[in-house]
């Protein structure tokens, strides 16, 4: 059975332009695919996945499907990859009628998860951390 979420997401692409719904279809579909158990909800009166924090946006605009943020490690990563879609500082747009990159997609979201994995578990020490560690050990 859906989850509310998931009726929302539904309704949001039924609501889309008929040109747009393959795309936004794509885009939801390659998302699970890498990020099953992320929650499917509304915010901002688009779609979003939620998994240990924020994982990802996209939405449907006049001329094209944005993917919100881009601002972790799958930035510099993908770089050259993500240029001909990066549209600002963290968001990808994939213009309407033009095939979406799904494998890049999965490849953004699969590296965004892993992070979100990362600091949920505690964020890794600081290249600074060691050394604070070992002063101390050397005072005991």
């Amino acid at each position: 059975m859906a989850t509310a979420g998931e009726r929302a997401v539904d309704a949001y692409v039924a609501a889309a332009p008929k040109a747009v719904q393959p795309m936004l279809r794509q885009l939801r579909q390659a998302i699970r695919s890498v990020a099953p158990k992320a929650e499917e909800k509304l915010s901002y009166r688009m779609p979003f996945y939620a998994y240990h924090g924020r994982l990802i946006y996209f939405g449907a605009h006049r001329t094209h499907v944005g993917m919100y943020p881009i601002i972790g490690r799958e930035k510099d990563l993908y770089a050259k990859e993500l240029k001909p879609y990066i549209a600002a500082k963290a968001t990808l747009q994939f213009p309407i009628g033009q095939p979406i990159p799904i494998a890049l997609v999965k490849k953004v979201v699969r590296e965004r998860a892993k992070e979100n994995e990362a600091k949920a578990r505690g964020k890794p020490p600081s290249k600074k951390s060691p050394l604070k560690n070992r002063r101390r050990s050397t005072r005991d």
